[in-house]
């Protein structure tokens, strides 16, 4: 491979950005398969093997075009406009990928640092294999660290949703020194300050949390499950508020699909293009679910909190911005922070409710986009006019 590095006038940055993000703008949509994969190692702990340490392997992507404003980097992310002073790094939840950040590429690319990884056990990226106890929020903080560490990045903002969201907000507390500021959508921030609270004792307020019992005691039954039918498993789980789930979806401890059962065929992701869900299947079919399921785990969970709550430094100083969607049919979030009291250990918090279901940075990206713009321009404005004026642009030639 061969890369070139020069100064650019204006006129012609701006044309490259154009080209660059073109395959993200073509019809208004975001292509995954534009990006090529690339592979790394991190080091990882495998708890049900006393402990040892083993390198997994985790995917990266690439832009397949021929003028890239990005470099090779780590473990399974794609490393957008590296010459930007301030960074995003983007983490999805479950069942996600790197890809479902698209519309916040689209948004922030030009003005911004964008790493987007694959978490452990996702996509490419694989897992130490021991999904009870070896996918720990500290575990993805590690993960965190490397990612960022090749990718030459010292601080970042991080952005997430869902366990992406559960991950930043422990790298900010337990890592000041990497994370810079957080971006936390849909779920809170949740202290360990107080006692561990079994998610089997949660159900009875929150009913819809009851699937994760299936996830947590029946975790090889739950995958064949999820496995058996992956886009059916996806399109059960990737929905709307204007196209939502039955009623009855979540609330079993012995099924994550049953409440589907009387729909022949559910509809497509409200929010895909069939080519977005079938990349989104086909990287699902890779590996299974199996390791995805780690966040579910009371294992997993009971050693997350035990780290931080031995730790005692619940309160993260840094700016946070908690954008919650106001029509998740798993949780009143807004009420779940109440209970919480998230914003006691939050000096720096901005809180805005966003209409919307669990998937409210999809369903609603202009909005969910607009209300991260206001926040970065405050706190981590963007550099755009210097890296439009004296940008390295990378040119990127794959022989």
């Amino acid at each position: 491979m061969l890369f070139a590095s020069v100064i650019l006038s204006q006129p012609v940055f701006l044309f490259l950005s154009v080209a660059l993000f073109s395959h993200c703008t073509a019809e208004g949509r975001f292509n995954p398969r534009e990006y090529s994969k690339h592979t790394t190692e991190c080091k990882a702990t495998r708890r049900d093997a006393d402990g040892e340490i083993v390198d997994i392997t985790l995917s990266e992507f690439l832009l397949s075009t021929k003028v890239v404003m990005l470099t090779f980097g780590g473990p399974g992310y794609v490393n957008i406009n590296p010459s930007a002073n301030t960074t995003l790094v983007l983490l999805h939840g479950w069942p996600s990928l790197w890809s479902t950040w698209s519309y916040q590429i689209q948004e922030f690319g030009r003005d911004y640092h964008l790493v987007i990884p694959d978490l452990r056990g996702f996509g490419l990226s694989t897992h130490p294999g021991d999904v009870k106890a070896s996918g720990t929020m500290f575990d993805h903080v590690g993960d965190l660290e490397c990612v960022l560490k090749d990718a030459n990045v010292q601080s970042a903002v991080c952005v997430g949703h869902d366990w992406g969201s559960g991950i930043c907000y422990e790298a900010a507390r337990s890592r000041p020194d990497i994370v810079s500021g957080v971006i936390g959508a849909v779920v809170p921030y949740i202290p360990s300050a107080d006692e561990f609270v079994p998610v089997k004792h949660l159900t009875t307020v929150i009913p819809k949390l009851t699937y994760q019992l299936f996830f947590d005691e029946k975790t090889a039954e739950a995958s064949a499950e999820l496995d058996r039918d992956v886009r059916r498993t996806v399109r059960a789980t990737l929905r709307t508020k204007a196209s939502p789930p039955p009623n009855e979806y979540l609330t079993s401890p012995h099924s994550f699909l049953d409440a589907w059962s009387h729909v022949e065929e559910i509809p497509p992701v409200p929010f895909f293009t069939l080519e977005e869900e079938d990349y989104f299947v086909e990287q699902y079919e890779l590996q299974g679910f199996k390791n995805t399921l780690q966040f579910y785990t009371n294992e997993n969970r009971y050693a997350s909190w035990k780290f931080a709550h031995e730790q005692g430094n619940h309160t993260i100083p840094q700016p946070v911005l908690a954008i919650l969607p106001t029509d998740d049919p798993v949780a009143d979030w807004v009420l779940a922070t109440k209970l919480l009291r998230s914003e006691a250990f939050l000096p720096k918090l901005t809180t805005e409710l966003l209409p919307g279901a669990h998937w409210v940075h999809l369903e609603n990206p202009q909005e969910f986009n607009a209300i991260m713009r206001k926040w970065l321009n405050e706190y981590f404005p963007s550099d755009s006019e210097s890296n439009i004026d004296g940008a390295d642009v990378y040119l990127k030639d794959e022989l």
